[in-house]
């Protein structure tokens, strides 16, 4: 069982069920009204802390830097929504309610919290009448999920070129010169009168393409973090105790 000194130890520490396993953060602790100790604590569940169960404390136990209750951890997220009013008290149909969905004897309960007060009646002899005022504070933390898909995709597309190449090809030009002295004795060599052929092969140059692959550059996907600032909303309760029949500060009724 927690006891009072102990509380501060419980508040915003993790609250883990029977397994290990973490169900959220502790965010009060309510007292029975009889006893005087502590008898609910309520856990903030969800990504942000908007939800809140509450589950009995009475067999919880403090695990060096965590509370843990003997329920699970569905079971405690799926209990009863109760909605605490400003003073931070449980009514006894919500209590009821409570103590039937964690399957604790009502009656028994009720039993072993006058036995309990009068014990600390007789060891005491004095009832701590003191009033715990708390606040919700917002934790804001992130996720990390997945926003998208990049992808590296190569295909082949065809395109037209066009290159200027100069070509060479050979002509037939018939020169002729007139017999002189140089050139009679070359000019009188064969016979007289006679039919005669001579051939000249002609050549040209025509442009010839051909491809290969040229390796131009290496591409890859790399990602980079990058930081904004967002702004979060969310609600938070605070209780506030008022007091009455007072003349503090001249005020009879002072709220702080």
């Amino acid at each position: 069982m927690i006891t009072r000194d102990q509380i501060s130890t419980v508040l915003d520490h993790p609250v883990h069920d029977a397994r290990g396993d973490k169900i959220g953060n502790a965010g009060h602790v309510f007292f029975d009204d009889v006893t005087g100790e502590p008898e609910w604590v309520s856990v903030r569940t969800g990504l942000f802390g908007t939800s809140e169960s509450f589950v009995p404390i009475h067999d919880a136990a403090l695990v060096e830097d965590h509370l843990e209750v003997p329920y699970a951890k569905d079971q405690v997220k799926d209990a009863p929504n109760v909605d605490v009013d400003a003073g931070g008290h449980l009514s006894e149909q919500e209590e009821q309610s409570l103590y039937q969905y964690y399957g604790v004897d009502w009656d028994a309960g009720r039993t072993d919290a006058h036995s309990r007060t009068s014990g600390t009646d007789q060891a005491t002899g004095t009832a701590d009448d003191a009033m715990t005022r708390s606040e919700e504070e917002m934790h804001v933390g992130v996720e990390r999920r997945e926003a998208g898909r990049a992808r590296l995709r190569k295909y082949v597309v065809t395109e037209e070129q066009q290159y200027s190449v100069p070509v060479r090809h050979e002509e037939v030009r018939v020169e002729r010169e007139p017999i002189t002295d140089a050139n009679r004795d070359t000019a009188m060599s064969g016979p007289d009168i006679t039919e005669a052929e001579h051939d000249v092969t002609l050549h040209e140059e025509q442009p010839v393409v051909e491809t290969r692959a040229v390796p131009k550059e290496r591409v890859r996907l790399s990602t980079e973090e990058v930081t904004e600032e967002e702004t979060v909303t969310g609600e938070v309760r605070k209780e506030r105790i008022e007091t009455e029949g007072t003349d503090e500060q001249g005020d009879q009724r002072r709220r702080r």
